[in-house]
């Protein structure tokens, strides 16, 4: 049996240790439930206890104070919705020349371009001053010698040119300050090019649409694939009256006016440019001339006098048509302008055309009744000369000749 240990003896004697000794906890009684008042419904009233001040935060006087922080900036105000713009008359289905162009089917004609009689006569007039050109570019090759030949045979075969697609940019972009579309320009112009050319028969991709940056109601044909219309033309006019104009410009390509018109004014370039320059060697002669008395002035007439016997005896008078040539190619002009309006009005645009003719026409009397302001009030009145001289036929003509497609179809 084990025997406990021995008791170890007290001395209070010696001083305490100082490790803390635990204190003894006083021991907790035990909280009492509180005791109800035995009414029913009678709660004691909890005394209310007055709140304790705030207390006031330390000041610290070396510290300045920071800065208040500016209040935010108010938002600025919303600017209101523009208000919507009504569409342009191109865009505008309920005007009476607007037209469907929805893409359908294309029938391709065999045939995409011929030469009428038209073009055909507009080559013949310009043969005058072919030879003429002819004359002059001779006598220009015999500064190249033996290669005086191979000169005029270059000068032959520029007149394929006309048909080079980028001497054709370069044409409209130099000569006829033409611009290419905007794609929002292009997404108008293109379904109207598209309904044209379908109505036609033609095919729109072998032909390239230009636009000219100006105010007034124009388009243009030119060289063998260009078609140009004006800025204001594609924005003001409804769509309907726009495949009117284009279709009068497709015209003069499918009739061949263009190309013969331009690849005739080419090979006249030689010659006009020899008749300038004469020309301002006749004024100087004159002015030097002049100074010598009556003796000077007979001496040059005697000279430029010969000059011109002896080309007219050589070529046997065929300069003098030369005179005569600008008053045919006008009047040749103005039938292919009525050629164009046949073609846009058998495709169906005879409405749409009358009415760009009654604008272009107020254009006109605009513009004379300013010329007339201008004047005094006394009416400018074009001369006969002038008449003769102009490409386009006037407005009652070319209304006159539209009349044939105005008139209702009767049923069979």
């Amino acid at each position: 049996m084990t025997q406990p240990p021995p008791g170890y003896p007290e001395y209070p004697e010696y001083p305490q240790y100082p490790q803390p000794q635990p204190q003894p906890q006083p021991q907790q009684q035990p909280q009492q439930p509180p005791v109800y008042p035995q009414a029913p419904y009678s709660y004691p009233q909890t005394p209310q206890t007055p709140q304790a001040a705030a207390p006031i935060p330390p000041q610290y006087p070396m510290t300045p104070p920071m800065p208040t922080p500016a209040p935010a900036p108010a938002p600025a105000p919303v600017p209101a919705p523009a208000p919507v713009a009504p569409p342009a008359p191109s865009d505008d289905p309920s005007h009476p020349n607007h037209i469907n162009t929805d893409a359908r089917r294309v029938h391709i004609a065999s045939q995409q371009r011929h030469t009428d009689a038209t073009a055909v006569g507009n080559l013949l007039l310009y043969l005058p001053n072919f030879l003429c050109s002819l004359c002059v570019v001779g006598l220009f090759s015999l500064f190249f010698g033996n290669l005086a030949f191979v000169v005029i045979l270059l000068w032959l075969a520029s007149g394929a040119l006309v048909f080079h697609r980028p001497t054709e940019s370069a044409l409209a972009r130099r000569l006829l300050h033409l611009r290419h579309p905007t794609p929002q320009e292009r997404a108008k112009i293109e379904p109207v090019w598209r309904e044209v050319t379908a109505r036609a028969g033609v095919e729109g991709r072998n032909y390239e649409l230009w636009v000219e940056d100006s105010d007034g109601l124009n388009a243009v044909a030119a060289a063998g694939h260009i078609v140009g219309v004006t800025r204001f033309a594609l924005n003001e006019l409804p769509n309907g009256e726009l495949a009117a104009v284009m279709a009068h410009e497709l015209g003069h390509h499918v009739g061949g006016h263009a190309w013969s018109g331009l690849l005739g004014y080419w090979y006249a370039l030689p010659g006009r440019m020899a008749w300038r320059v004469l020309k301002a060697l006749s004024v100087v002669a004159f002015h030097v001339s002049r100074a010598f008395g009556c003796f000077g002035v007979a001496f040059v007439v005697m000279i430029f006098g010969g000059i011109a016997v002896a080309t007219i005896s050589t070529l046997y008078g065929l300069p003098l048509l030369i005179l005569g040539v600008p008053y045919a190619l006008a009047a040749v002009g103005r039938r292919a302008e009525l050629r164009a309006d046949g073609h846009a009005a058998a495709l169906g645009f005879a409405p749409m055309l009358v009415s760009v003719l009654d604008k272009l026409h107020q254009g006109e009397q605009h513009e004379q009744a300013a010329q007339t302001a201008r004047n005094g009030g006394v009416a400018v009145e074009e001369s006969a000369l002038s008449k003769l001289l102009s490409s386009h036929p006037d407005y009652h003509t070319r209304l006159h000749h539209l009349q044939q497609y105005l008139q209702p179809q009767r049923p069979y």
